[in-house]
């Protein structure tokens, strides 16, 4: 008898720890950024907080953060794109050749050398390499099968020696006044590219949400044999969330060449690193099929967050990027420890 009256109190105590475990994966981004902001605060004597500061931290992880959305969409199918990094410095390049013309004057900071076809051209231009890179990328992985880790690998390499050799291993820099506002300008007190990553994230929230190929994306990455049975294209699904991502990352490169007034082949490295680390810590599995677009905006931002205030407080930047390692590393255990526990 007092067997089952201690054993009544132990499984309500397992039920509750059962209940306790997926609301933490789901609201700690949230709680852990709130955690962070109160932290600097403190530790930077109110700094932090000023408007100058919020609004740095937010131009510095809209380019990122417009690539953490396309990498969410990869990771929701059990992918990985470590490339683009490279691809963001392919295609800012391209963007730059377009604007100036040639590379005739490449580096010159003169505008009125910046006599190519213009902002828009330089736009297109960018996301159509960004297109191309995440195309050829998806077509390995779905038509030669191969692990998109080793495609991405290899992409990171490839991207990255044709941005060397368009450059000529220098910057090419100097833009009008038109191409520099998607990269400088504000829209009243917001500055340009926070708008561009808060648009991009609305629409890719709706997609995920609420059409029909978001759950497509959703049931690949949950179950990719399941899904073909049900009668989705899963290589179809598979070529497109690489496109995705080779488009945002094409607009990244475009956006964050305007926001230097330059562009050159060291651009965009160690963004793979800082991407999935926010889309892992929005909540986005590694093993695919879990996560949301406010999730990946939630990552960035605490991302952002964390770099920004140890910068505030005088940190070794290595120490910055030893800390999102040990962190991603952490999210990662936490979810693999979860997934464990709703499979009991």
């Amino acid at each position: 008898m007092s067997e089952a009256v201690t054993e009544k109190p132990r499984a309500q105590t397992r039920s509750a720890r059962s209940r306790i475990i997926p609301i933490l994966s789901r609201y700690a981004p949230v709680v852990c950024l709130v955690l962070l902001i109160v932290i600097f605060t403190v530790l930077t004597d109110g700094r932090f907080l000023k408007p100058l500061n919020l609004f740095n931290v937010m131009r510095q992880i809209s380019i990122e953060g417009l690539i953490a959305v396309g990498m969410t969409f990869v990771i929701l199918t059990a992918g990985i794109d470590l490339s683009v990094g490279s691809l963001v410095a392919v295609a800012g390049l391209s963007a730059a050749l377009i604007a100036k013309g040639s590379a005739a004057s490449s580096f010159s900071l003169s505008e009125s050398e910046a006599t190519g076809y213009g902002w828009f051209a330089a736009m297109l231009g960018a996301i159509a390499v960004g297109v191309l890179g995440g195309m050829i990328q998806g077509t390995a992985i779905t038509r030669l099968k191969v692990p998109p880790f080793v495609v991405t690998l290899g992409g990171l390499s490839v991207f990255r020696g044709m941005a060397l050799m368009i450059s000529g291993s220098g910057p090419i820099s100097g833009f009008d006044e038109a191409y520099r506002w998607w990269g400088q300008g504000r829209i009243g007190p917001v500055p340009v590219p926070v708008i561009i990553f808060l648009a991009i994230a609305a629409v890719a929230f709706v997609v995920l949400r609420y059409t029909r190929y978001g759950r497509q994306v959703y049931a690949v990455g949950g179950n990719r044999e399941a899904a073909r049975l049900a009668g989705v294209n899963v290589e179809r699904v598979l070529l497109s969330v690489y496109v995705i991502i080779g488009f945002l990352a094409g607009l990244a490169g475009f956006v964050l060449s305007a926001r230097l007034n330059s562009s050159e082949a060291v651009a965009g490295m160690g963004y793979e690193l800082n991407v999935i680390a926010a889309v892992v810590i929005g909540g986005t599995s590694l093993f695919g099929g879990v996560g949301t677009i406010f999730g990946t905006v939630i990552g960035s931002i605490l991302i952002g967050v964390l770099i920004n205030g140890l910068v505030l407080m005088n940190v070794n930047p290595y120490v910055q990027q030893i800390t999102i390692g040990l962190i991603l590393v952490a999210v990662v255990a936490f979810d693999q420890f979860a997934k464990s526990r709703r499979l009991k």
